[in-house]
């Protein structure tokens, strides 16, 4: 019977290679910060039926890699390549920044509109926010979103403060009479502004349409997902593919439910804010089931790092937080959606990562990927469908900004600098070092990361890093007074 099975799935995987199969749309959710146990499916007490019903429709993807924080985990999935590789910056990228994602990295975007597909980025982009880096530069037709975090503007602006917790008038006045003026990012500094912040800048296209203070935020994932809907609904009627990138700015911190949900979870307004995401991805479903794309859309849905628990998230079982390389910085929630070609009801403890999406939805589109650079995803689509193979990958390096930290091979991790060494099958949670007991692991997984030092290097800049996009002259989008910079303005030069 398993075999039988077995076959129906490899001849189900050929069909859908085949050169006249009709090529999917792609819908990419990404969730800013979301822990890796906040959502229903992966034993959240937060409500999240939509989310619970894409797992039980679809396959689960439990040993999901992003990267530690937001900018280098974006640039993975936008290129396939390790985030050192293609962004090769410390930490994140902050307003104003002198460099970004390159324009002449080759984007999912790039690739699938190369190939005849319609493509979106709504939402966080965090790639740079020069006129250079945006997404329209780096092959979507159309944005509408905030190019960074929702906390990196003005204090009195709402951006460091949750819903209801904003800096009353006084505060708000003292706060800004008390900035310093806005000074160029020092020399050593390509990465932009950390304070004073500039406004938030919501951008259409490469337009500034307005500037984002507390109550601004409240409608964002409502926002998004219409311009979502829209968008499918548009080139549905032109009958094209497509390919929307749908990155919420929720949940991160700052927290800014709508009306409608706040004070509906079990978890504060971190829940509540889940739950409206949960809603959003509902919306998505429910608008391809209507307009009769769910059989020719598939839907992936993931986090782009492991949740903050100082800030109240959940990570489950999984050790550390936000920003580390512990399985809970860097392991993030996945779902797979396909409705009659993805298995309903499965799930998958195979290494997935952000490097795979490229490859990925590149060989279901059967769009050919440039040949003159290295990328290091892989082929999910075989785990995806739950074919009897191999796993495509293996290995994975665990990177935190420019340093090699850890080293994953089957279950085994091993993190560097202690050569502290874990069995992920068995211990998750990474709280029994097992390095005495296997020296010779311990060996085979230094010699992989030694093996990185001809590449990307195990810390610092390695021979297989790529430049960084860069600019001269960095100027914030909005300035400190609210003038927008003149090559973004649209109809409203400032936004006081």
């Amino acid at each position: 019977m398993h075999r039988l099975l077995a076959l129906a799935l490899l001849l189900a995987f050929a069909r859908l290679l085949a050169a006249d199969a009709p090529r999917p749309n792609f819908v990419l959710i990404n969730i800013d910060d979301l822990g890796y146990r906040e959502i229903g499916a992966f034993g959240s007490s937060n409500r999240t039926p939509a989310l619970d019903r894409m797992a039980a429709e679809g396959r689960k993807l439990t040993s999901h890699y992003a990267a530690p924080v937001c900018s280098p985990s974006r640039a993975a999935l936008m290129t396939g390549s390790y985030p050192k590789r293609a962004l090769p910056i410390p930490h994140v990228l902050f307003p104003n920044a002198a460099v970004g994602l390159h324009p002449d990295e080759h984007t999912i975007a790039d690739v699938l509109h190369a190939a005849g597909y319609a493509t979106a980025a709504i939402g966080k982009w965090h790639l740079g926010d020069q006129p250079e880096f945006l997404p329209r530069r780096q092959g979507f037709d159309y944005y509408f979103g905030l190019p960074y975090s929702n906390d990196m503007g003005p204090a009195a602006d709402g951006t460091k403060s949750n819903f209801g917790k904003q800096p009353n008038p006084a505060q708000a006045a003292k706060a800004k009479t008390a900035a310093p003026k806005k000074a160029a990012a020092p020399a050593n500094d390509a990465t932009g502004d950390r304070s004073p912040q500039p406004p938030l800048a919501l951008i259409e296209n490469e337009t500034v349409i307005g500037r984002i203070r507390a109550d601004d935020q409240v409608p964002l994932v409502r926002r998004y997902t219409e311009k979502t809907i829209s968008f499918i609904r548009d080139a549905k009627a032109k009958d094209r593919p497509f390919f929307i990138y749908l990155a919420h700015n929720a949940v991160h911190f700052p927290l800014y439910p709508s009306e409608k949900f706040r004070g509906s979870s079990p978890n504060g307004l971190l829940g509540d804010w889940v739950q409206e995401v949960d809603w959003s991805v509902g919306q998505v479903l429910d608008a391809l089931r209507e307009m009769k794309l769910d059989r020719t859309t598939f839907v992936l849905f993931v986090s782009d790092n492991g949740g903050p628990t100082q800030q109240g998230a959940h990570n489950g079982a999984l050790r550390g937080s936000k920003g580390s390389t512990l399985e809970g910085g860097i392991r993030v929630p996945g779902l797979a959606w396909w409705p009659g070609k993805i298995p309903a009801g499965t799930s998958t403890d195979a290494i997935t990562t952000m490097l795979d999406v490229l490859p990925t939805f590149a060989k279901l589109a059967r769009a050919p990927l440039a040949a003159d650079r290295k990328i290091d995803g892989v082929d999910l689509w075989p785990i995806l469908v739950g074919a009897p193979a191999i796993p495509p990958r293996d290995e994975f390096l665990y990177h935190r900004g420019l340093l090699l930290e850890a080293v994953r091979s089957g279950p085994w991790k091993l993190h560097l600098a202690k050569n502290e060494l874990y069995n992920l099958t068995s211990d998750i949670g990474e709280a029994t070092d097992v390095a005495a007991q296997h020296p010779e692991i311990v060996a085979r997984l230094t010699a992989i990361a030694d093996a990185s030092k001809a590449d990307l290097g195990r810390d610092g800049i390695g021979p297989g890093v790529r430049a960084l996009g860069r600019v001269a002259q960095p100027q914030p989008l909005i300035a400190l007074d609210g003038t927008v910079r003149a090559d973004v303005a649209g109809p409203q030069k400032s936004f006081p």
